[in-house]
């Protein structure tokens, strides 16, 4: 069965909704400044949280913290995904960034689990809070995580762990706003109740947020299509391409957090420009699917001798 060999591509650097492992690397300022003003408010957060005797405090603290913990590792994910290949990891380290994705959602679950717990206790022994406290520790919250936010705004539709630090620090903004009302209802009707009520609905915040990172980062892992490429249409678009008569054994995952990758299997029993047309058919999945590193093999179908991969079933 004569087979042409594979084509690579490694280009489309201006893929519609796509950015490479490089893209990251432009956000080391980001995430230096990010890291620094969020650990140093946490620690503000913690100290003047046990001070003023607010659990809900002491909660945005935490989650705050896991923030910080989530921008390391993704600081060092985009890092490692600079290097080149090996003769022992091949693709690279690119795989380090969904690693740090996938980490970073189970430590946050991790931590609301101790949050919510720590609320119940907070229920049934209320404490005194001071309110005053709450409110301007909090609304400082507000002005750091709106700019840290803004800061991933830019890359938050192209990286996985872009996005995830921007929705975090724009719910920790949303977060620490809460913890301000609960301050001021507080301070006015004295009412306890409220700092617990508060940090279980951060747990929900929380929570809500941090399932699709959990979600996306756990089928990334699993090398599940990316959410960003519809297999149907990519798969319709090669079975197009005149002269192609059969498409199979094909695969499409995720290398990392903003690469894409497709091997595919094309029937086309007819000799032709072949090197023409796979270069001119990866270029193609670059600008209309985002996928920057394909390798499809050509069969003809003919002879004794039946492709091992073209059964559905098989892998």
């Amino acid at each position: 069965m004569p087979v042409v060999q594979a084509q690579h591509s490694h280009g489309g650097h201006s893929h519609a909704g796509h950015s490479h492992p490089h893209g990251p690397a432009n956000y080391n300022t980001a995430f230096a400044i990010g890291i620094s003003l969020n650990l140093a408010f946490v620690i503000m957060e913690v100290v003047y949280g046990l001070r003023s005797n607010s659990l809900a405090l002491v909660a945005d603290a935490g989650h705050n913290f896991g923030d910080v913990l989530g921008l390391a590792l993704a600081w060092v994910a985009a890092l490692l995904a600079m290097r080149l290949p090996t003769r022992k990891h091949t693709y690279g380290m690119r795989r380090s960034s969904i690693l740090a994705a996938l980490a970073n959602a189970i430590f946050l679950l991790i931590t609301v689990g101790a949050i919510a717990w720590e609320a119940i206790l907070r229920f049934q022994n209320p404490d005194i809070v001071n309110s005053r406290t709450v409110v301007w520790v909090a609304a400082l919250g507000i002005a750091i995580n709106l700019a840290t936010a803004l800061m991933f705004v830019a890359g938050r539709k192209g990286d996985l762990n872009i996005r995830g630090a921007f929705l975090h620090m724009a719910a920790d903004a949303a977060v620490s706003f809460g913890v301000v009302i609960a301050g001021v209802i507080i301070g006015v009707t004295g009412w306890l109740w409220v700092d617990p009520v508060v940090s279980l609905l951060i747990v929900v915040v929380i929570t809500v947020g941090t399932w699709s990172l959990l979600r996306e980062s756990l089928h990334l892992a699993l090398d599940a299509v990316p959410e960003s490429v519809d297999l149907t249409k990519v798969e319709a678009y090669l079975r197009a391409i005149p002269d192609v008569t059969d498409v199979h054994d094909l695969h499409i995952w995720g290398m990392s957090t903003t690469d894409v990758a497709l091997t595919a299997h094309l029937v086309k029993p007819t000799v032709g420009d072949d090197d023409s047309m796979l270069i001119g058919t990866c270029q193609e999945l670059g600008k209309r699917f985002g996928i920057g590193h394909a390798t499809i093999q050509i069969e003809r179908g003919k002879g004794p001798h039946e492709c091992m991969q073209a059964p559905v079933e098989v892998i």
